[in-house]
C-alpha cells in the first residue's frame, strides 16, 4: 500500500521520514518532491502526481506537506483518508496544534505513532483515544506492566476503538449536525448549482459498552416505515448521497433498514459524512444586486440580503464580500445594519453583520470612486459576491435526526443533546 510517509516543511526539507517498504529511497523521494511538485506553481499542483514509477500523494497543513509515496496501484482515497487521520492524531497529542516546532520537539513520539498505525504500508488502528492508552508522551514508563497486557487485548478485540470499564457519574451524548452549503446563483437570483456537504460529530461520555442507534429522515427509511405502518410523524424526505461512516458503525444494519447502529468510541469523533444535492434551501438570498458603471471613474452598488429561514432563528457572523475593481480609490458606504468597509488587499467591500434575524432583509448602498488611467485598462471581470455565515439550529438540506437511543446492560438513562449548524462553503452570487 504505502511505501513511505514523509512530513516536509514549506521549502521541502524533511522533518519526519518513515519507510515501510524497501522499494523507495526517502532521500531521493524528498528531492523529487521538491523539484517536481513544490517548484511548480500553486495553481498547477495536483495532490496526486506520478513521477517515473513512483506516485506522490500529499496534503498541505499550515506550512507543511504530509506526503505518502507508493510504487503500487494503491487506493488513493484510502491514502488521503490516512493522511488526514494522521493530522488528527498528531493534533490530539500536541494539544490541538500541529507545527514544525512541535514535530521537532516530539520526533521520537511521532516515529512511535507511525510504527503503530502503519504495518508494512497498511494503515492499522488510527483512533487517537486508543493510541493514547499505549503510546504516551512520557514513554512506556507511564504505563504499568499489569495494565499493558489489558490494553493490548482491548486494541485487538472486537471493539478496538473503545476500552471496557469506563464509568461516568453523568452519562451524556452530544450529536452535532454540521452542514456546509455550496451554492452558485445568477444575477437574477436563480440557483445555478447547489449541494450540501455534511458531517455528524459526536461527543460520548457513556459508561460501559453502550449501543447507540439513531435514524434520519432518509427517504428509504421513511418509505419502509410507511409500508410497515410504523411511521408516526411526517418528515421531509431527503435523498442522502455518498455516505461515509466511522468504523464503529454496523454497515449491515444500515443496508438492511437504514438505521445507524454503533458502539461509540469514548470522547469526540466524526460518526459520518454525507452529501445532498436535491431540494437545497438557501439560507440567504441576494435580491437582484446592482453594480452600475455611472462613468469611467465611478460605480454605484446596491445590495440587499434577505434571510430565508424562520424568524425564530438567526444567522451569526454574516460577512458579504462585494468585489470592486483593482483601481478603486475609495468607497462611500451606507448600511442599515452591521459594519462595512473597503479592504484593498482583497479588492472588495466587507459587510459584517454579527446577528442576522430570520425572515429579514438588510441593504447596502455605496459609491465607488476609481483611479483614472491614461493607459487602456483591462475590462473588469465582475467576480461574484460571496457570503460567509453560520445559522444555528437550521439545515439547508432539511436533514433531521428523528431518534437517538442508547442501550446499555445497566439500563442507565443517558442525557442526549442534538444540535444543528449550517455554514457557508462556496456561496456565491453573480453580478
Amino acid at each position: 500500500m504505502i511505501s513511505a510517509v514523509l512530513i516536509l516543511n514549506a521549502r521541502g526539507h524533511v522533518l519526519i521520514s518513515r519507510a515501510y517498504r524497501d522499494d523507495v529511497d526517502p532521500r531521493s523521494i524528498a528531492s523529487a518532491f521538491r523539484s517536481q511538485i513544490i517548484a511548480t506553481k500553486v495553481s498547477d499542483r495536483s495532490p496526486v502526481k506520478t513521477v517515473g514509477s513512483v506516485s506522490f500523494m500529499f496534503v498541505r497543513y499550515e506550512e507543511m506537506f504530509l506526503l505518502a509515496v507508493t510504487k503500487l496501484n494503491s487506493n488513493a482515497s484510502l491514502v488521503f483518508e490516512f493522511l488526514y487521520k494522521l493530522i488528527e492524531i498528531l493534533k490530539a497529542y500536541f494539544d490541538g496544534k500541529l507545527t514544525e516546532e512541535s514535530l521537532r520537539e516530539n520526533f521520537s513520539l511521532v516515529y512511535e505513532l507511525l510504527d503503530e498505525i502503519v504495518d508494512f504500508g497498511y494503515p492499522q488502528n488510527c483512533e487517537a483515544q486508543v493510541l493514547k492508552s499505549i503510546i504516551t508522551q512520557g514513554g512506556m514508563k507511564d504505563v504499568k506492566p499489569h495494565e499493558l497486557s489489558q490494553r493490548l487485548k482491548e486494541m485487538t478485540g472486537a471493539v478496538s476503538w473503545r476500552k471496557d470499564g469506563l464509568k461516568y457519574r453523568k452519562n451524556e451524548v452530544f450529536l452535532d449536525v454540521v452542514e456546509s452549503v455550496n451554492m452558485l446563483m445568477s444575477a437574477k437570483g436563480s440557483v445555478l448549482s447547489s449541494d450540501v456537504s455534511g458531517k455528524i460529530l459526536m461527543k460520548c461520555y457513556l459508561s460501559g459498552m453502550p449501543e447507540c442507534k439513531f435514524g434520519l429522515n432518509d427517504k428509504l427509511m421513511l418509505a419502509a416505515e410507511k409500508r410497515k405502518g410504523s411511521g408516526r410523524k411526517s418528515y421531509k424526505e431527503i435523498d442522502i448521497d455518498d455516505t461515509n461512516f466511522h468504523q464503529c458503525v454496523k454497515l449491515g444494519n444500515y443496508e438492511q433498514d437504514r438505521t445507524i447502529s454503533f458502539t461509540p468510541p469514548d470522547g469526540e469523533f466524526e460518526l459520518m459524512r454525507y452529501r445532498i444535492t436535491d431540494n437545497i434551501v438557501p439560507p440567504f438570498r441576494l435580491l437582484s444586486p446592482i453594480v452600475r458603471e455611472v462613468s469611467k471613474t465611478r460605480l454605484e452598488v446596491q445590495v440587499t440580503v434577505r434571510s430565508v429561514f424562520n424568524n425564530r432563528l438567526f444567522g451569526k457572523n454574516v460577512v458579504v464580500k462585494i468585489p470592486c475593481p483593482k483601481n478603486t480609490a475609495k468607497c462611500k458606504i451606507h448600511v442599515a445594519s452591521g459594519k462595512a468597509k473597503y479592504k484593498a488587499e482583497t479588492s472588495a467591500m466587507h459587510w459584517s453583520i454579527k446577528r442576522f434575524p430570520g425572515d429579514t432583509e438588510f441593504s447596502l448602498s455605496a459609491e465607488v470612486e476609481l483611479i483614472s488611467s491614461t493607459l487602456e485598462a483591462k475590462k473588469w471581470s465582475r467576480p461574484p459576491i460571496s457570503l460567509e455565515f453560520q445559522v444555528p439550529m437550521f439545515t439547508a438540506s432539511g436533514l433531521h435526526v428523528r431518534f437517538l437511543k442508547v442501550y446499555e446492560k445497566s439500563n442507565y438513562q443517558a442525557i442526549k443533546w442534538v444540535r444543528y449548524v449550517t455554514q457557508a462553503g462556496s456561496y456565491e452570487n453573480r453580478i
